[in-house]
């Protein structure tokens, strides 16, 4: 458990991806924070205020307060909570370890989850005048592609346990259950993911990753 003075707040919404993934990491390592909502749809958005804006100009989600030291980016943020707190740790102690462990999450942070990000769909509607139904197919097109090619990737590698790497949960874990949150909330059928699923599984069955969960937020509707 968090036995430091230090004062954590985290600007999250409840729907966001990235910011699930530092929430379950948060939790993981049993860090007590102050949850400080940023809706990213009401009133035009709130992380278009200019009070927000000053915090962090990419008017994104989820930013890290730690006693007036502010970070954005979720596995920047992850990363900086596992050095300060390394009894839960979030990648594993081997150089390949953790390079295995950055891969995984990297290729859904940065790969797989951008092309589903919200700003990103209301340019497609909103500039380019993409239907609604053209909007979902985009949606489960590149979530498939990503999701396909992670299955191959775990599924072939030996250090895959009950989770992503080995039998406990990491930063992979981390950015696979908002991922696969976001696959079921677009309709994706995740039935040829066999090994996503069994991850899944397991990870929904820790309960501070339970509690990471959109539907358990403060500012869930």
């Amino acid at each position: 458990m968090n036995t430091s003075t230090s004062q954590l707040e985290l600007h999250n919404y409840f729907r966001s991806s990235a910011a699930y993934r530092v929430r379950i990491a948060m939790n993981l390592k049993g860090l007590n924070y102050d949850y400080v909502a940023v809706h990213l749809t009401r009133d035009g958005g709130m992380q278009f205020s200019p009070d927000y804006k000053a915090k962090n100009p990419q008017q994104l989600v989820p930013l890290l307060d730690d006693d007036g030291f502010q970070l954005s980016q979720s596995i920047a943020i992850i990363e900086y909570l596992d050095e300060k707190y390394p009894a839960v740790r979030m990648l594993p102690e081997s150089m390949q370890g953790r390079a295995r462990v950055r891969q995984i999450a990297l290729a859904i942070s940065c790969d797989i989850h951008p092309l589903q990000n919200l700003r990103v769909l209301k340019y497609l509607t909103a500039k380019l005048g993409v239907s609604e139904d053209d909007k979902t197919i985009w949606i489960q097109h590149w979530l498939n592609i990503g999701l396909e090619a992670l299955e191959a990737d775990l599924s072939r590698s030996p250090s895959r346990g009950k989770f992503c790497f080995g039998d406990s949960p990491t930063m992979a874990d981390c950015a696979l259950v908002p991922q696969m949150f976001s696959a079921a909330r677009f309709g994706v059928d995740t039935t040829p993911y066999p090994v996503l699923r069994e991850i899944i599984e397991h990870c929904e069955a820790v309960p501070h990753i339970a509690a990471a969960h959109p539907s358990r937020q403060i500012d869930s509707e």
